[in-house]
């Protein structure tokens, strides 16, 4: 279990973590979603030793991760693909770790073939790896000591879709394993198929919480039509909120609802649904909207 309580880190005037707390459990992955310097990687480091936070504490299975003995064995990090000795061969790298935890050698090659580096990828020097291939080490690197928990930080950046495909199917085998996995990322789409409980985090501040469909309760429905200005119009005058959404509208009612005022209206529909990744996006939009920072530089330490 990972444990966050009134967490907060600041950079001389930039506050990059506002008072934030949250549990990952066990046999979930808790998607940790937010655009990019919302806070996510600063949260990631705090929880993984390397950066102090001015005020609360991060605690991975009760203990404070820099007072875990051997915490490989314990907790599986990767924060950043690229952060890997290039000069060595990706076979080393797991090798180093493997001495250092005081694994047998047997692992290095079990991660390899569950990552899917070949024999001759392995002897590859890092520096002559993809972004993908990087990341796929990072995760053996991670998994090698045979970890409860997980903290992956942007794990699908530089894989292709199969890898993506391949990643959402590792971590998902290894959470109904019991094990507990927190995982970042901006990319909306990635955490929904993924996640069981979602955490969106803006300028600091966690600002919703839930599973997804917790999240969407109450979002209502999708609706498409031919003429949706019209549609709008009709819908409004039956006192329902309506909000542009995309190529379409999101309706605070049930489908049904706007079904028969459609109906009643002549107005021909293309599509009728509940709100679920539409609702999700938009949600998502709204809580961060006045909290983007894609721009901003943050000395010293990462977004």
């Amino acid at each position: 279990m990972i444990t966050v309580e009134n967490l907060s880190k600041t950079y001389g005037q930039f506050r990059a973590v506002d008072d934030i707390s949250f549990t990952c459990r066990p046999g979930a992955v808790t998607g940790f979603l937010g655009p990019n310097g919302a806070g996510k990687s600063t949260t990631m480091r705090i929880i993984a030793g390397l950066t102090l936070p001015d005020r609360g504490t991060a605690t991975v299975g009760g203990v404070d991760y820099r007072d875990i003995p051997n915490p490989g064995t314990q907790v599986g990090v990767l924060l950043d693909a690229s952060a890997q000795h290039a000069g060595r061969t990706g076979r080393e790298i797991l090798t180093l770790s493997a001495l250092t935890m005081g694994l047998p050698m047997s692992r290095v090659d079990e991660m390899l073939e569950l990552v899917s580096l070949t024999p001759s990828e392995s002897k590859r020097r890092v520096k002559n790896y993809s972004l993908g291939m990087r990341q796929r080490l990072g995760i053996a690197n991670a998994l090698i000591g045979d970890p409860k928990i997980l903290v992956l930080d942007e794990p699908a950046n530089g894989l292709d879709p199969a890898g993506i495909h391949w990643m959402r199917s590792l971590l998902r085998t290894y959470a109904d394993r019991g094990g507990t996995v927190l995982l970042s990322s901006h990319l909306l789409h990635e955490i929904e198929i993924i996640a069981d409980e979602i955490m969106v985090i803006g300028q600091g501040r966690i600002v919703a919480s839930g599973t997804k469909a917790e999240l969407l309760q109450g979002a209502g429905a999708f609706v498409q039509a031919t003429d949706n200005t019209a549609l709008t119009v009709a819908l409004e005058q039956s006192g329902l909120a309506v909000t542009t959404s995309r190529e379409g509208l999101l309706v605070e009612a049930e489908p049904v609802q706007i079904g028969k005022v459609a109906a009643a209206a002549g107005i021909a529909l293309v599509e009728l649904r509940p709100a679920d990744s539409a609702g999700l996006e938009d949600m998502f939009l709204q809580l961060t909207a006045t909290t983007q920072r894609d721009g901003a530089v943050t000395p010293g330490g990462p977004a």
